[in-house]
């Protein structure tokens, strides 16, 4: 199609380029910017979760040949052409974490020098989410590494899903959005009698985070006092604040790791009086003994989402297990972000 002359009213800037014959915005100098056709690409770590991505936004994940080598490097191929497109990358942090890491890297790393235009790193569960303050002597601040690995490999901006701490978006010296499950996890308990329900935050710093899930049921909110001596991972609760006694509990917090967190704080909560345990949690981590805790909580329900992938195997003897699909709020996250809409909205 040949070029059409611009108009004597045109000014750079943000362009309705349907009148040019195209379907994406360009970069036309002066504060504009160019953004080509959109693609999805994922890595090994859940391709179920980013094939609902995928398919939610309406196109195939892009083309993409990974190589592990006897020597355990890796090689990534990009199949198809990316030039000047806008890019999306998906890829959790599950085992093997480090495998999934570099992989990732690489995968970005080759899209950059493919001439992708626009690079998004989309990771429902960020990598070393938990290591986000330097509380030791001589210990590296992890998260911030991640941050700094994903600008170095050639991310120029990051889509992820409820933090542990929301200080890890300042270690980014590119553009981070965060969504909440908080949506999809209060929609799903509105469905069940909340009537005479408490949410209680497992300790102090998971407060402010459960707090926004009560008000938004429009449910009281308790605390539990929860001390952690060392690196050992095993929490102890210590007092409740607020009345629970008589009511249904429901256990609002970023994760599950080991468990411990949710096993003392049933414990206690029961021993207050409350008549049954629920728990939502945006990542199902499910590391060491947590099956085995959790089983032993005997929860009436444990609701997570499906940022990490779940084995079979643990899944399968898990009690009153509930996933719900992130797939959806994902995918309309990332239309939003090429289309140059707010992520902000869909937190309302």
């Amino acid at each position: 199609m040949p070029p059409r002359r611009l108009g004597s009213n045109w000014r750079p800037g943000r362009l309705n380029l349907r009148w040019l014959g195209y379907t994406d915005r360009i970069n036309l100098g002066g504060g504009g910017f160019m953004i080509g056709e959109m693609k999805v690409f994922s890595g090994t770590s859940h391709q179920a979760l980013a094939g609902g991505i995928a398919a939610h936004i309406g196109m195939p994940l892009g083309k993409v040949k990974f190589t592990r080598f006897s020597n355990e490097n890796i090689k990534v191929k990009i199949d198809e052409n990316v030039r000047e497109a806008d890019v999306f990358v998906i890829q959790t942090s599950c085992p093997p974490v480090s495998d999934n890491i570099m992989e990732m890297l690489i995968l970005i790393d080759a899209l950059k020098y493919a001439s992708a235009a626009r690079i998004t790193a989309v990771l429902p569960y960020y990598p070393y989410a938990r290591s986000d303050k330097k509380d030791e002597a001589r210990i590296s601040i992890t998260a911030r590494l991640m941050a700094d690995l994903l600008k170095m490999a050639g991310a120029d901006r990051v889509l992820t899903m409820t933090l542990h701490a929301p200080q890890i978006l300042g270690f980014f010296h590119i553009p981070a959005d965060q969504i909440f499950a908080t949506p999809i996890q209060a929609q799903h308990f509105r469905r069940t009698d909340i009537s005479n329900s408490v949410v209680v935050a497992t300790d102090a710093g998971a407060a402010k985070f459960a707090g926004h899930f009560a008000k938004r049921l429009g449910l009281p909110l308790a605390l539990i006092d929860k001390r952690r001596s060392d690196d050992s991972e095993k929490a102890q609760s210590v007092a409740l604040i607020g009345d629970v006694q008589g009511m249904d509990a429901i256990i609002y917090d970023d994760e599950i790791a080991t468990g411990g967190s949710i096993f003392e704080a049933a414990k206690m909560l029961r021993q207050f009086g409350v008549r049954k345990v629920s728990v939502g949690v945006t990542h199902a981590v499910f590391s060491g003994a947590a099956i085995e805790r959790l089983n032993e909580a005997d929860l009436d329900a444990l609701v997570v989402t499906d940022t990490i992938p779940i084995p079979e195997a643990k899944a399968a003897v898990l009690k009153n297990l509930k996933v719900l699909s992130t797939a959806a709020m994902f995918g309309d996250a990332i239309l939003r972000i090429h289309g140059g809409r707010s992520i902000s909205e869909m937190m309302d």
